[in-house]
């Protein structure tokens, strides 16, 4: 395979959330698979929703999830670029001048879905004369231009959903400059992708429309379209469409409830493939097992309960080394030997700093069977608190109080934590203190 170059264009008018993330994701898994290059261009030319913050929590959300990029861009700095090829495309006939205002044409589509026709743009822009041209500018009006589409079937193999063919007799002309002089996505970048050397175009299926008329937007500049991706969009665990409030789930937000960025990777990564997530604990990984032939059409299901599980797994298999910094951050001792205690029984690090709180820190215990607790005090070994006590110990306690199983444990977990779950007590023990041990099974807070 030739060279591959890829880019991410986010427009800053708002925070990455699933849905435009898994873009990013697929295009840089496809560059790194393939020793390719991924590539950021922000398309800014949104100059009145656009703003420097939502810039910069995109890039921090990419470095977050170790999605670094080998070039960028940015819309704003090629506007020149733009008049240029608008002129290119004037000269050879494929762009002209339309005068309509948005409420002229919005009686125009009106009028034609009212008559059982599609709403298509009567291109009457291009069959205006030069003195009416003149007498609409005398008037004060400004065009806003269009690009003259062939009346052709446009056809390429998708790299997802194999032959795609598409009749431009469907589509109205499509805008490439407002009349205010503000450039359309659909010539800013496609102009871009022929500077820039793109190769692939992986994005939403919501853009197949979009593709088939840039491809002939790429050809009348000169050059040729890249090869085409198109993946299905994602909806909720129940296959409707995302609502905007799962839908602008930010990755600000993932971050912050604790979630792991290989976790999120790994999940939109596989999710409308043909398989299996298989949580994986680092970047290589996720990139080695990627293969953007597995997507299929089929609608893809993104569950933030599906996310919480996979993250958990991740947690479970992270060494201490990965998240000693974190640890310290959050104030929590003990080192290796108390991550290795929690790490299976939590879904998030952060929660093993609520672990920590119990095993150093007053908490008020729950007595559920007095009888239980008051023997596990007196007979508390004098040795060192170590695990190994926890088989002798609890069989002592069996005998003389007789009970045994949940009987038995649970009154024990409910005491020295004051919790009805977690990790395995024995292991705890030393980090709980013998003082506060027996302090917590005679019912005092400690």
């Amino acid at each position: 395979m030739s060279a591959i170059k890829v880019r991410f264009a986010p427009s800053p008018t708002g925070n990455l959330h699933v849905g435009n993330l898994r873009t990013a994701l697929v295009n840089y898994l496809f560059a790194r698979k393939f020793d390719g290059h991924f590539m950021l261009r922000i398309d800014d030319t949104d100059d009145e929703r656009s703003t420097a913050a939502f810039e910069e929590s995109i890039r921090a959300d990419l470095i977050w999830m170790g999605m670094t990029w080998a070039s960028e861009d940015r819309q704003s700095n090629r506007l020149s670029r733009y008049d240029d090829a608008l002129a290119d495309l004037v000269a050879k006939g494929r762009a002209y001048a339309c005068y309509e205002s948005p409420e002229e044409l919005s009686l125009k589509r009106k009028a034609q879905l009212g008559a059982g026709r599609p709403p298509v743009y009567d291109r009457a822009g291009l069959k205006l004369t030069d003195d009416a041209k003149a007498k609409l500018e005398a008037e004060g009006r400004k065009p806003h231009w269009r690009f003259l589409l062939n009346d052709t079937e446009v056809r390429w193999h998708d790299k997802v959903r194999g032959d795609v063919a598409y009749h431009m007799s469907s589509l109205s002309d499509p805008v490439l400059m407002r009349e205010d002089g503000r450039v359309i996505y659909t010539l800013a970048s496609v102009v871009d992708d022929i500077d820039h050397g793109i190769t692939h175009i992986l994005r939403g299926e919501d853009h197949v429309t979009n593709s088939a008329a840039q491809i002939q937007l790429f050809e009348a500049l000169g050059a040729t379209a890249p090869t085409m991706g198109h993946v299905a969009l994602l909806a909720g665990a129940d296959g409707e469409g995302l609502s905007k409030r799962l839908g602008s789930l930010s990755i600000g937000e993932l971050r912050a409830n604790g979630l792991e960025p290989e976790a999120i990777a790994s999940l939109l990564a596989r999710i409308g493939t043909a398989d299996p997530v298989v949580p994986q604990n680092n970047m290589a990984a996720v990139i080695e097992g990627f293969d953007i032939s597995r997507f299929g059409r089929a609608t893809a299901k993104f569950d933030p309960a599906e996310l919480d599980a996979v993250n958990a797994r991740i947690v479970q298999e992270l060494d201490f080394d990965r998240v000693a910094n974190r640890l310290d951050t959050l104030g929590v001792g003990g080192g290796a030997d108390f991550w290795e205690t929690v790490k299976g029984n939590i879904p998030v690090v952060g929660d093993a700093a609520d672990w920590w709180q119990i095993c150093s820190a007053p908490i008020t215990p729950v007595i559920e069977a007095p009888d239980v607790t008051t023997a596990a005090a007196h007979l508390l070994p004098d040795d060192d608190l170590s695990a190994s006590i926890w088989s002798d110990w609890t069989k002592a306690i069996a005998a003389e109080t007789g009970a045994k199983g949940k009987g038995l444990f649970m009154p024990l977990r409910l005491a020295l934590t004051g919790q009805a779950k977690g990790p395995e007590i024995a292991p705890l023990l030393a980090f709980m203190g013998r003082d506060r041990v027996i302090a917590r099974l005679q019912g005092n807070r400690a």
